[in-house]
């Protein structure tokens, strides 16, 4: 018997060209190309198709990606009614996840698993995922529902279908460049679960299905919604730094602080943190991001020698609320975009399979008798 590792804490369990953390300098990187670099320059489309194929594409790869996925903005006439049909008081990460499983009931194939065929249903997934979300929340609303526009972007079409009408430009780019940075982050919890999954040669659907389970925990993608309640419990800027120094006395968590991989700050949240700034400043929130860079100040003041730093959910919640996102809404925008980088790693595990079966340390008692149910 090995080593035991609770939580699997710094064991290497899979290889992957997708992405680099380097935790002490607070570097992330998608295959080789830096965050800020791609938050700058780049597209959603574009950075999945990088995931995926481990390169950028040429122009002419990167418009037959988006016609691609754009043709899968629609959904299946019967799923679309199943949509209609979830109760108005379901939670959208339960609804998600129970719709993206449902996906598998539409595909004529669903149990293949050659890379080309993954490839295939990672495209569904991703190009139905947003346009699920959107009628689920339009629905719930009691709004008309809003059809797909292919001829728009990702981020303009999932925006245009929630709203009712086309973003700004502003409004696109901002969520565009948060699907970028969410897209991918090493063998997270729920890239683990998806990589288990497909390793026994389920199928896509499942593995996905398990992802989003798992991104729904308050301890994973769950984090920027319980940033935004906190800053929504803070009256004023002037409050935030008695609110936040209770905390630290009660010793209670501050949510969007503090990461596993992170001992530095976390590169999405640096690039973010100037996103939120300017969003908050168009959308009329600048009091909100005037708390969320007081409580920062306040952190750094009294925790940074302990390597507590924002993280990528602190500033993500702000972004969101500019958008004009519900609040129940941050976790499943987290799952739009990681959607890019589980699939890549499905593909990535399927090309090089070998099943998860890790072993378990037992510390129960040995050679107990069996005592007869009538002498218990």
């Amino acid at each position: 018997m090995g080593d035991f590792a609770k939580g699997l804490e710094g064991v290497t369990a899979a290889e992957t060209n997708m992405s680099f953390i380097d935790g002490q300098e607070g570097r992330l990187e998608y295959v080789g190309i830096g965050i800020d670099d791609l938050a700058e320059h780049s597209t959603f489309e574009e950075t999945v198709f990088l995931l995926w194929n481990n390169r950028l594409p040429t122009a002419s790869e990167l418009s037959d990606f988006r016609k691609e996925l754009s043709k899968r903005y629609a959904l299946p006439a019967g799923l679309a009614r199943r949509v209609a049909e979830i109760p108005t008081t379901a939670q959208p990460m339960h609804m998600l996840r129970t719709l993206v499983s449902e996906m598998s009931l539409y595909d004529t194939h669903p149990n293949d698993n050659d890379v080309e065929q993954a490839r295939r249903k990672a495209m569904n997934i991703l190009g139905q995922a947003p346009t699920i979300v959107a009628m689920f929340d339009r629905c719930r609303r009691g709004l008309p529902v809003i059809e797909p526009d292919p001829s728009l972007g990702f981020s303009a079409n999932f925006l245009y279908m929630l709203n009712g009408e086309k973003p700004t430009e502003t409004m696109a780019r901002a969520f565009d460049i948060c699907m970028i940075t969410h897209a991918d982050h090493g063998l997270n919890n729920s890239t683990f679960a998806a990589r288990v999954v497909i390793s026994t040669l389920s199928d896509v659907y499942s593995a996905i299905t398990a992802a989003i389970g798992s991104l729904r925990g308050p301890l994973h993608g769950g984090a920027n919604e319980g940033v935004m309640h906190m800053l929504n419990e803070i009256p004023s800027v002037d409050d935030a730094e008695a609110y936040i120094m209770g905390k630290l006395e009660r010793r209670e968590k501050i949510m969007g602080f503090g990461h596993r991989v992170y001992k530095a700050k976390d590169p999405r949240a640096t690039y973010l943190m100037t996103l939120a700034e300017q969003l908050a400043k168009d959308t009329g929130n600048a009091d909100l991001y005037a708390k969320s860079h007081k409580i920062e100040q306040v952190m750094e003041r009294e925790v940074a020698a302990k390597g507590i730093y924002p993280n990528v959910d602190f500033y993500s919640a702000t972004t969101y609320h500019c958008i004009g996102l519900r609040l129940d809404l941050f976790t499943p925008m987290f799952a739009m975009s990681r959607i890019g980088g589980w699939s890549g790693h499905v593909i990535e595990q399927l090309s090089d399979n070998r099943l998860f079966r890790p072993a378990a340390a037992y510390v129960g008692p040995h050679d107990a008798p069996y005592v007869p149910i009538d002498q218990r």
